[in-house]
């Protein structure tokens, strides 16, 4: 351990959340939603994402279990309710009403579902919350939080530079990359769902 930091906790967070958040993951459901925007637009919407993932996480590394107790939310509920809301995103992925999209949807796609539950979902928060539990030095929180910041960081190269992955796809790729990701987000939306159910029959059983 450096005086400072906590290398091995930094890697620890660093991948934990990489893995949960998935920035490559997050390129062809990020195009699909943004796609037909432009790259301005685009660029913009990458950093409104990473920024709203960001603030979610670090308030939840804050104030999650205070959040949670008070609030009387459990895991299970947190995982129905995203997954419920990722397949209303997924069935109009499928159905094509993101097509024309209007300046209020630009901020709407950026935060959610982009922000939350994609990128700052159930998983990430729970991964931080107990991160959380086990940062108690100087140095041990400098890692959580430096952990935090390059993740999102990633996240928001990932999603910048994706831009150029859709100007090469044109706009027919991306609608059928856009059904793609429909089908896959869907299937996310389901394992979500399911998780959660499986929670509360643990929780109560």
């Amino acid at each position: 351990m450096s005086g400072w930091l906590d290398p091995k906790l930094l890697a620890s967070v660093y991948l934990t959340l990489f893995v949960i958040m998935d920035p490559p993951g997050i390129i062809p459901i990020f195009l699909a939603l943004t796609g037909r925007r432009g790259k301005k637009a685009m660029t913009r919407l990458a950093l409104q994402a990473a920024l709203t993932s960001f603030g979610v996480i670090v308030a939840f590394a804050l104030f999650g279990e205070r959040i949670l107790a008070f609030l009387g939310i459990s895991l299970p509920a947190l995982q129905v309710s995203g997954g419920l809301l990722l397949l209303i995103v997924a069935l109009e992925l499928l159905t094509g009403k993101t097509d024309e999209p209007t300046e209020v949807d630009d901020v709407n796609v950026a935060m959610v579902p982009l922000g939350t539950p994609l990128l700052a979902g159930p998983g990430a928060i729970v991964a931080t919350i107990l991160f959380v539990r086990q940062a108690d030095t100087a140095p041990e929180i400098s890692a959580l939080a430096l952990g935090i910041i390059l993740v999102h960081v990633t996240i928001y190269l990932a999603m910048r530079y994706s831009v150029f992955l859709g100007n090469l796809l044109k706009p027919t790729g991306i609608l059928v990359l856009t059904r793609i990701a429909g089908l896959l987000l869907a299937a996310i939306a389901v394992e979500l769902v399911a998780d959660g159910v499986f929670g509360f029959i643990e929780a109560h059983g």
